[in-house]
């Protein structure tokens, strides 16, 4: 049974919450829920009462009335050390932190050339003078559109110019997650990576070796992996379901953001809106 542990002018109780309002409402000195490991009055052999000589507390009487304790002899007597305060419970205490699944350490070359490169790209496109990653809010789906784990750690690690604007630094993404399940990290997480105009400044890139949506979601391995990875990030920064988007979806996001006019409005096609609400679902 739960109860409101008070501490009174006479003496320190344990009455049931159940027909308690606030413990506000009885006293100003009070402690908060607590449930008790007293079994019943009775087996104490002891009952609190009033001293003689203490006046009887109007004020309290008339509240222990309107909270139905018809006798204060009903009240459980406190052991030598009370018990542990429980705070609380909420949506956030109950859910229990994601696990962090395995992760092959495996990096591209991110030098100073490569964080001053980025950090020239924030300036240009999110009006940022950094290159770091801080308070990230978003976590973007995408597939390699290759076969094979190489070529696209090869493409991220070669830093090349952009193919249409000759800009600096080259595409990236923080993971790559392959075929069998084996999750890469090709770059410290507090670093920004190019991988989604728009929300490079403010969300985690995670590849897939794959050629197409249906070809990631259908192998069983590699998008469980996915999930765990996806769900690690999320615990671990507070990044809620509904912003883990697909590269499709990206000029939706409310964190997008782009001063370059010419690529206000570019993303790309793949993990859809409908495969995204399916990916969602399994979070």
């Amino acid at each position: 049974m739960d109860g409101v542990l008070l501490r009174l002018p006479w003496t320190r109780v344990a009455l049931p919450c159940g027909a308690a309002g606030s413990a506000e409402k009885i006293s100003g000195k009070f402690w908060k829920p607590f449930a008790p490991a007293s079994p019943s009055p009775s087996s104490f052999g002891l009952t609190p009462k009033l001293p003689s000589s203490m006046p009887r507390p109007g004020p309290l009487s008339e509240r222990l009335a309107k909270m139905r304790l018809k006798r204060i002899v009903t009240c459980w007597p406190l052991t030598e050390t009370p018990a542990p305060l429980i705070p609380p419970l909420n949506a956030m205490t109950l859910a229990s932190p994601a696990p962090k699944p395995p992760i092959v350490w495996l990096p591209i070359p991110f030098g100073s050339d490569r964080i001053r490169q980025t950090r020239a790209y924030a300036r240009r496109h999110y009006g940022l003078d950094r290159a770091r990653l801080l308070d990230p809010k978003a976590i973007v789906e995408h597939f390699t559109a290759s076969t094979a784990y190489s070529s696209a750690f090869d493409t991220f690690a070669a830093n090349s110019p952009d193919v249409e604007f000759g800009e600096r630094p080259g595409v990236c993404a923080h993971f790559i997650v392959d075929r069998d399940g084996t999750i890469h990290q090709l770059v410290r997480l507090r670093w920004m990576c190019r991988h989604t105009v728009g929300l490079n400044y403010v969300a985690f890139g995670i590849e897939h070796v794959g050629v197409s949506d249906a070809d990631v979601m259908g192998r069983r391995r590699q998008l469980a992996a996915s999930l765990r990875l996806t769900r690690w990030l999320q615990s671990r920064y507070g990044i809620r379901d509904r912003d883990v988007i697909g590269h499709s979806e990206s000029l939706s996001s409310p964190y997008h953001r782009e001063r370059v006019a010419a690529m206000r409005n570019r993303t790309h096609g793949d993990f859809s809106a409908r495969t995204m609400r399916r990916y969602r679902r399994l979070l």
